[in-house]
């Protein structure tokens, strides 16, 4: 009898899957985009499958200042913007710079920088709309802290999950 409840417990278990391990066992690489040899999720899908699966989610853009703005922003550094997550009870914050194509960091003025390569190349100052697209990427960033897309943020090209299936069904063969 002990050993039943014990299997009972094991199934039950196995159903019982953490937020995060759902989050994580989804496989998101028909919406993953590249640029610059970097891979980008794509917003709208990840706000769409955290939503199936997790309809009380809901997420904050922080915002600073009198003027209430999406950013802050520093002459050194440039802008940073933040978001925060919350799925049934659980907040995590999560903060991104402005950065360009290059993934240098975009301030109010143009300016320029040397390469091993070049020199004087420029980066452009930030616009409103290099603004919202970090603030919708550090969105896709602050719910891959729950599971969901984080295995591209390791370089890996598959959720555990689906590693694991391909595994088995290679050794089948």
């Amino acid at each position: 009898m002990k050993e039943q409840t014990k299997e009972t417990k094991k199934s039950t278990a196995k159903k019982e899957k953490s937020m995060f391990d759902n989050l994580y066992a989804i496989d998101v690489n028909e919406y993953v985009e590249q640029k610059n040899k970097l891979n980008y999720l794509s917003w709208t899908y990840a706000w769409a499958e955290v939503k199936k699966h997790y309809p009380n989610a809901n997420y904050e853009i922080k915002r600073f200042g009198e003027n209430n703005l999406p950013y802050v922003y520093d002459e050194d550094t440039g802008y940073m913007v933040f978001t925060s997550v919350t799925i049934d009870g659980l907040t995590h914050e999560m903060w991104l710079p402005v950065m360009d194509g290059a993934n240098k960091a975009m301030k109010s003025k143009s300016y320029t920088y040397n390469t091993k390569y070049k020199s004087g190349v420029i980066v452009e100052p930030a616009t409103m709309f290099d603004i919202n697209k970090t603030i919708m990427r550090c969105l896709v960033k602050n719910l891959a802290m729950f599971g969901l897309g984080l295995y591209i943020y390791a370089g890996e090209d598959l959720p555990e999950e689906d590693k694991k299936a391909k595994q088995e069904e290679a050794a089948k063969e």
